[in-house]
């Protein structure tokens, strides 16, 4: 009998042990990253429960997928959802800060749902401060970790609050160059939640646009845009 946690379509997520459970904001960065059909190797960093790497396996029918977390009851728990669903043996798990990762190869995708919280007080929860607060990998850090690990035409994809997707683009400036990027709105008047944001290492020919994508419709229904995002995964769609 697994443990509790969140059901999807083509599996299930156990998150118990997990300081940061299953969310919206690592379900949508799963759902909406760009997975070329050429990658072959793909990065998720800081998976926690696994969720983002499992959603990606899914999605993408070839890749080999990396999973990094520096925390290791997430390790464990990712391990279990891991080894339970159907892609299993794409995906590897490695108990690792970015900072230390060092694989052999350069990855085509990378991905992650970062911690976030510059500023602000440490939770008295060393985990949550682990998993949402910078002071274990800084934006800065975030920044060279990709560099070091993307492959030349790779594409660094992830999702950050209004104010720090600035702060993270300013700690990229001039080394990580923004391609797309998608405002996620709760409705059409809650203003911009988070910032789902993808870069490269070489400046795109055009000025990316921003788009905007709100999770509810005017009539405080799930929009078409949110079930045509994530029909694959949650089960009410």
């Amino acid at each position: 009998m697994r443990g509790k946690g969140f059901t999807f379509k083509q599996f299930h997520i156990c998150h118990e042990h997990c300081a940061m459970k299953v969310g919206t904001d690592g379900t949508l960065l799963g759902a909406w990253a760009t997975l070329p059909q050429q990658a072959k190797q793909i990065l998720d960093i800081g998976t926690g429960s696994g969720l983002i790497a499992i959603m990606i396996a899914q999605r993408h029918s070839t890749a080999t997928i990396s999973a990094i977390d520096i925390d290791a009851d997430c390790i464990k728990q990712a391990n279990e959802n891991i080894d339970a669903c159907a892609w299993s043996s794409r995906i590897s798990l490695y108990h690792s800060s970015l900072q230390k990762f060092s694989p052999e190869g350069k990855f085509d995708v990378i991905v992650s749902n970062p911690p976030y919280f510059v500023d602000s007080l440490l939770s008295p929860d060393d985990k949550r401060s682990t998993a949402r607060h910078t002071s274990t990998l800084s934006f800065d850090e975030l920044t060279k970790g990709v560099l070091r690990l993307l492959a030349p035409s790779g594409i660094f994809a992830l999702i950050l609050p209004p104010a720090e997707s600035k702060l993270f683009l300013s700690a990229a400036r001039g080394k990580l160059f923004l391609t797309r990027c998608t405002e996620l709105w709760s409705t059409p008047q809650s203003g911009v939640r988070r910032v789902l944001m993808e870069l490269q290492t070489t400046p795109p020919e055009t000025i990316p646009t921003t788009d905007r994508l709100c999770i509810e419709d005017e009539g405080k229904n799930f929009s078409k845009e949110y079930r045509a995002l994530t029909k694959d995964f949650y089960l009410k769609f």
